[in-house]
């Protein structure tokens, strides 16, 4: 299981599915972080928090925490 939190940057993903529960998944979704949505991981801060990432056209920083919830393919 690989997740967001170990995707180099300059590399493009696809989601396969999100591990949270809760108001922490909801959040994640509202940003539009959805199964089978290409993200495009743009920057990662010198101490991998927070990741910059480009999600449907818009950038979005995302915690390590909540990266680490965003299994991908």
């Amino acid at each position: 299981m690989k997740t967001l939190k170990e995707v180099a940057c300059g590399q493009t993903v696809i989601v396969k599915r999100l591990v949270g529960e809760g108001p922490v998944k909801r959040r994640i979704m509202d940003m539009g972080i959805t199964k089978g949505v290409s993200v495009f991981v743009r920057k990662v801060a010198p101490l991998g928090d927070p990741v910059e990432v480009t999600v449907r056209g818009y950038e979005l920083s995302l915690r390590k925490a909540d990266a680490e919830q965003i299994e991908i393919e």
